[in-house]
């Protein structure tokens, strides 16, 4: 079984060093070294973290000689979130049900009293 995108958006997004990461790509194109400076981590691990964020592909890479620039890429957190919108209507709609029902037989146990 191999994983969905959405499985690879939701574990990129679990950590908040690669939240971070992304955060700071929303403002545009970044290097990698320039990236990895505020963060009290090393050079590989943010590369670790940035490999992370490839694999969901909420993260473009370019090269222009030595240097590498990384970009957001918003797809993958628009799927998300309607994902999350789905999943929170079809909630709302089972509680509301199950909140009607309750007000139901608080109603019924009034009139027996």
């Amino acid at each position: 079984m191999t994983p969905q995108p959405l499985d690879h958006t939701l574990a990129a997004l679990a950590d908040p060093t690669r939240r971070a990461i992304l955060q700071r790509l929303s403002a545009g194109e970044a290097r990698v070294t320039d990236l990895a400076h505020p963060f009290d981590i090393s050079l590989n691990a943010v590369s670790k973290h940035i490999r992370v964020l490839e694999r969901a592909d909420l993260v473009r890479r370019r090269r222009a000689g030595r240097e590498h620039y990384l970009a957001l890429n918003p797809a993958p957190l628009d799927e998300a979130g309607e994902w999350i919108a789905r999943q929170r209507a079809m909630w709302t709609r089972s509680l509301d049900a199950l909140e009607a029902v309750l007000h139901a037989e608080d109603a019924a146990r009034k009139e027996l009293t």
